[in-house]
């Protein structure tokens, strides 16, 4: 793992050094999610911190269940109560 260093600049900026920003795969214009977790700044794309998510949820739900299927048909039961 190779160390930058860089500054905050004027209203809080900091340039990505281009290798990290080759590494992460960042262009120009990209969203990116920022959190701090024990004091410590995590720069992550959009795209990584989703699969991330999901990662997450996956832990959590049967290999064979289809959540959005499920959602849906909760959506229309609430929806006939309604």
């Amino acid at each position: 793992m190779e160390t930058y260093r860089t500054k905050v600049t004027e209203g809080g900026r900091v340039v990505i050094p281009a290798a990290i920003r080759r590494q992460l795969g960042l262009e120009p214009g990209m969203e990116v999610v920022l959190d701090v977790s024990e004091g410590e700044l995590r720069v992550r794309s959009v795209h990584r911190a989703i699969e991330q998510a999901q990662a997450l949820i996956r832990r959590h739900v049967a290999p064979d269940a289809n959540l959005s299927t499920e959602l849906i048909a909760e959506r229309r039961r609430s929806a006939r109560i309604e």
